[in-house]
C-alpha cells in the first residue's frame, strides 16, 4: 500500500501525516507514506483543496484534517 499526503507542507499537512501514521500503527499495516508538495502533481489528482490523502492512487479525502480514527476507517476500507 502506498499512501500519499498531498499539500504544500503546511501545519494541516503535517497533522494529516501524523494522523495517517498513527492509524497505520493502530491497524498494524506496513505502508509507504509519501509527501507530495509539487502543485502540478497535486492538481493532477484533481485536488483543489489541501491537505489530501491518496491511497493506492485513489483520492480518499481532501480539504480537511481528519482524526486518526477517521483515517483508520479510510485505510481499513482501502484494504478490503
Amino acid at each position: 500500500m502506498i499512501i500519499k499526503v498531498l499539500g504544500p507542507g503546511c501545519a494541516n499537512c503535517v497533522n494529516l501525516e501524523k494522523a495517517t501514521r498513527a492509524a497505520l500503527d493502530h491497524l498494524g499495516v506496513d505502508a509507504e507514506v509519501v509527501k507530495v508538495t509539487d502543485f502540478p502533481t497535486i492538481v493532477g489528482y484533481g485536488v483543489l483543496r489541501t491537505p489530501a490523502l491518496v491511497v493506492d492512487e485513489t483520492v480518499v479525502l481532501s480539504g480537511r484534517v481528519p482524526t486518526a480514527d477517521e483515517v483508520e476507517v479510510l485505510l481499513a476500507d482501502a484494504l478490503r
